[in-house]
């Protein structure tokens, strides 16, 4: 028996980046505010970064503050599958599909996972 590449007994998490946008000092300030509460600041990169193993409440509140610094700075936001690291205690996508469902939801909605319609 062959095993395939998305084996059930892998956890997945979704990595979040977003590169701050270059600006001035105070301008860089509204955005970490913004983002502190929501991911990890890399002083070397100047990247925040964020792990989501689950959609819930806090995962929305996530996506929300990066698609807001992204409108509103120019903050470059990214994702990506990740392997849930050895010692992840919270919670994980237990399957690869679950997260290409996801993301074949966006890409049938016209736009990039974690892009937010605009009013």
């Amino acid at each position: 028996m062959t095993s395939t590449p998305y084996s059930n007994s892998v956890r997945w998490l979704l990595e979040v980046t977003a590169a701050a946008a270059a600006a001035e000092p105070a301008v860089f300030e509204q955005q970490r505010q913004l983002l502190r509460s929501v991911a990890q600041f890399d002083s070397g990169s100047r990247t925040w970064w964020a792990h989501i193993g689950t959609l819930n409440v806090r995962t929305l509140e996530i996506l929300q503050r990066l698609y807001e610094a992204a409108q509103r700075f120019g903050t470059e936001v990214s994702f990506r599958v990740i392997v849930a690291p050895d010692g992840w205690s919270e919670d994980c996508f237990n399957d690869a599909g679950e997260l290409a469902a996801l993301a074949q939801a966006a890409a049938d909605r016209g736009r990039p996972l974690g892009q937010l319609h605009l009013p």
